[in-house]
């Protein structure tokens, strides 16, 4: 599946996502989000090592288009907005390779549950970070409340989506809702220096490592125990064995 408003693309050991709407400061629609689900899919069977998030122009993502949602039905709304946002989160935020989102301008809304996702963000000195959803009479519902508690602290999501506080980039650094700040236009350069010194470390104990920390969220802990002991497994005498013994008709002995 192709969206030309969010791109992937693969090199280097590196994936970049990038959503490239920038006349509507990269809010995403239904379509962005089914496209956001498949690359998640074709980075996690690729080899790459690292992803790094962004977005095109003066914004990383101004959250949901307004346009997009807002003349849904209730059912609708629920269904399908919600629903197939959140498996497009999942998956993002479940991505087996270390991701990098670089804030460079307004993060708000589902922008910022989209920044959630990412394992490390470098803010450009002039973004904002904020939930204002409850100013148009509606929640934060892509895991604004539950991913974004777990990742950030309750307090904080309180002050972004109940009391509607927008905050800039060096606040978020302070706050710990940012890892890095860089100067506007340089994000993506502070995010390959990131990349490049990940880079340098194991592979398979980064991933492992990531699965691990994640499980330790609460981050989808039952299919990663499976994962991990299935990968196991598969790689010990025992399946050999039995599956010698299958293709031999005849009883295994372990």
């Amino acid at each position: 599946m192709t969206d030309a408003r969010l791109t992937l693309s693969l090199g280097d050991g590196i994936a970049r996502l990038t959503l490239r709407r920038p006349e509507r400061l990269n809010a995403l629609d239904a379509q962005m989000i089914e496209t956001l689900g498949a690359c998640c899919r074709q980075i996690d069977r690729s080899d790459v090592r690292m992803v790094i998030l962004t977005g095109e122009g003066k914004a990383f993502c101004a959250g949901g288009d307004i346009a997009a949602w807002s003349a849904q039905s209730p059912q609708d709304f629920g269904n399908r907005w919600l629903r197939e946002g959140h498996q497009a989160m999942d998956a993002l935020a479940r991505l087996r390779v270390p991701l990098i989102a670089v804030l460079n301008g307004p993060c708000l809304g589902g922008g910022l549950e989209l920044a959630a996702c990412a394992d490390l963000r470098i803010a450009e000195a002039h973004a904002t970070i904020g939930l204002p959803e409850t100013g148009l009479g509606i929640i934060p519902g892509w895991s604004g409340t539950q991913r974004a508690s777990r990742r950030f602290g309750t307090q904080l999501v309180r002050r972004m989506a109940l009391m509607s506080e927008v905050f800039t980039a060096d606040q978020a650094l302070a706050l710990g809702l940012v890892d890095q700040v860089a100067p506007s236009g340089k994000g993506m350069a502070a995010a390959l220096g990131v990349a490049a010194q990940l880079m340098q470390r194991s592979p398979r104990a980064t991933e492992l490592t990531k699965m691990l920390i994640n499980a330790a969220e609460g981050e989808d802990p039952e299919r990663l125990i499976e994962v991990m002991a299935g990968t196991i497994a598969a790689g010990s005498d025992d399946l050999a064995k039995g599956l010698a013994a299958f293709r031999d008709k005849r009883k295994p002995i372990f």
